[in-house]
């Protein structure tokens, strides 16, 4: 049997904790029945919707805290005053070394800062990223930043490539990634310094990822690249601009097929079609957020995901510590720097 893997769950965070927290541990447990789970939350909510999961129960402790984060919550009043909520004693299990890593539901802005205070950062990296994935017409694609950092220099972007390379590695299993710049043209003087500046560090030829170059916002979904470089601004439109055009999509797919008897009758002959469409395009499917260059791994659910979504979180945080993906972005770093870093000249010799 595989070696135990423990991760520790903000149990109260999430529109619909802590029942779809406690359901989503349980669906995980099918996948992935090595792992255990540290169960951070309110024990007299949770002890009787558990009682009912008995795997559940076999493989988890609860931890008691009457304490959460609510989602209005500020991000620096959050991590002044949450010491004892769920959130914060999840992370800090990680830290401690209690757990292998942590997933939450709740508040994005909280757990970012909670993650970047209890972790710390990554030698190397300057900011945490956000870094989902995301459907192509190929497959699957990693995208960051989404919304962490608003403005980026070009180390950032550089640091963003290496982690968003280790991560579609070790979750996606791919063997070498490709790795692309957002930009408003494919032109090498095209967009800003910044990007012009990362661009070159990563044409490198020593350079620790397969860059493929600047790519456009049409890409993204064609699955031009595997891995998607952006600033947290530009990112975080791409992403709610993509959520808005499926809904869009399936909006005006439903009404078509109401518009007329024959289109309804269309709609039988079309139904399995459709079904697997569904499935492809499912958001469930590519639930679970990592906040990347922190020294441990932190997964952020959506906040409305239910069971299976929050099971999918839980396989991300799986996933990365089974394929060592901390140890990846320090190895990744370390080269990086070893590129950039030129060697000493030779002393000369005194006469």
């Amino acid at each position: 049997m595989s070696a135990r893997i423990t991760i520790a769950l903000d149990v109260m965070g999430g529109d619909q904790a802590p029942l779809m927290v406690l359901k989503g541990a349980d669906k995980s447990l099918k996948r992935y029945p090595q792992a255990e789970f540290l169960l951070f939350g309110d024990e007299a909510k949770i002890k009787p919707l558990l009682a009912k999961m008995p795997r559940l129960t076999r493989r988890s402790q609860i931890q008691h805290t009457d304490a959460f984060v609510t989602n209005e919550a500020k991000p620096s009043v959050a991590l002044r005053t949450g010491r004892r909520s769920s959130m914060r004693l999840a992370i800090d299990a990680v830290a401690e070394g209690k757990a292998d890593g942590s997933v939450s539901a709740g508040n994005t802005g909280a757990l970012m800062a909670m993650a970047k205070f209890a972790l710390k950062m990554l030698p190397g990296i300057d900011r945490p990223a956000i870094a989902p994935f995301f459907p192509t017409l190929r497959g699957e694609s990693v995208m960051l930043d989404l919304g962490a950092n608003i403005e980026c220099d070009a180390d950032n972007l550089v640091q963003f490539a290496l982690m968003g390379d280790a991560f579609a590695r070790t979750v996606l299993g791919l063997v070498q990634p490709t790795v692309g710049l957002l930009n408003v043209g494919s032109e090498d003087l095209k967009g800003h310094e910044a990007l012009r500046s990362a661009a070159m560090k990563l044409r490198d030829a020593n350079a620790p990822v397969k860059f493929y170059g600047f790519i456009e916002g049409n890409d993204i979904a064609e699955g031009t690249v595997d891995v998607v470089v952006t600033d947290g601004f530009t990112g975080n439109i791409a992403l709610k601009t993509a959520e808005g055009t499926a809904r869009l999509f399936s909006t005006f797919l439903r009404a078509a097929f109401k518009h007329s008897l024959l289109a309804r009758i269309g709609y039988l002959f079309a139904a399995d079609a459709l079904k697997k469409m569904r499935e492809r395009m499912d958001p469930r499917r590519y639930n679970g957020a990592m906040l990347l260059g922190l020294n441990g791994i932190a997964v952020k659910s959506h906040g409305g995901a239910d069971a299976l979504g929050f099971a999918n979180a839980i396989g991300v945080a799986v996933d990365m510590k089974i394929n060592g993906f901390v140890d990846q972005i320090r190895d990744e770093i370390a080269r990086l720097n070893a590129i950039q870093t030129p060697p000493s000249a030779p002393q000369a010799a005194s006469l």
